[in-house]
């Protein structure tokens, strides 16, 4: 598990407005506790704490640096603005070499299963107990020519050395079902409109089978002329 180091500053000053003055400076306000120490106001530089973030998962294992100390932890809590999806506050905990924690792993799935086959994730993570130096950023789960009626509980998970599951092992995670037809999804599409009080119109019904076009019929280009022939003898 990769470990990522950032650069902390103390922060003497609280409320929004001195947040906001940190978060324009680049920085993202953050409390880091646990081990029954007191609580450290810090702030971290939003960069790197996206970046670790985005290449470490959110069991991340941070080395947060604050006076030249290191000092190992974990993200517990992050908060986003729902607009824009910067960080605005981040907590911390303080972990220890060699010390278990309990972190919720995500469980992605590869390979290729049997035809006609759709593999459904019950479970996106799965709760274990690890040293906190050694937590997966994900937790496999090879579907690679399943085919219908099979599928995968946490207990049949292969999880790192030393990890503990504390999920229910009969818990499934991963499904295989049989793949939908056109005409089962059209049934489904159907009953779903009609739960919604949508009806569809004839005229939609003819489009989608070529029916309901008027082709004119050509002019017969004899009888104009007979016409023509008729009205000038009568003007005659």
């Amino acid at each position: 598990m990769a470990d990522f180091r950032l650069e902390a500053e103390t922060r003497t000053e609280f409320g929004k407005g001195s947040a906001r003055r940190t978060r324009r400076a680049g920085r993202i306000p953050a409390v880091l506790y646990g081990h029954g120490r007191d609580v450290v106001h810090l702030s971290l530089p939003a960069r790197e704490f996206a970046a670790a973030l985005r290449n470490g998962g959110s069991n991340a294992l941070l080395t947060v640096v604050i006076d030249g100390k290191e000092q190992l932890a974990l993200t517990k809590a992050v908060q986003r603005d729902p607009i824009k999806r910067v960080h605005e506050h981040v907590d911390l905990v303080i972990v220890r070499r060699g010390e278990k924690v309990t972190v919720d792993v995500p469980v992605v799935v590869v390979g290729q299963p049997g035809p006609d086959t759709l593999v459904s994730i019950e479970l996106n993570t799965v709760s274990v107990q690890v040293a906190a130096t050694s937590i997966p950023e994900s937790i496999e789960v090879d579907v690679t020519d399943r085919v219908v009626g099979e599928g995968f509980t946490a207990g049949a998970l292969t999880l790192p050395s030393g990890a503990t599951l504390l999920t229910d092992p009969e818990a499934l995670v991963v499904n295989l079902m049989a793949a939908p037809t056109a005409e089962a999804l059209e049934a489904e599409l159907a009953e779903a409109e009609s739960e919604a009080g949508i009806e569809r119109e004839e005229s939609d019904a003819a489009e989608s089978t070529g029916q309901g076009d008027v082709v004119p019929e050509p002019q017969d280009q004899g009888s104009g002329e007979s016409m023509d022939a008729a009205e000038a003898s009568a003007d005659s």
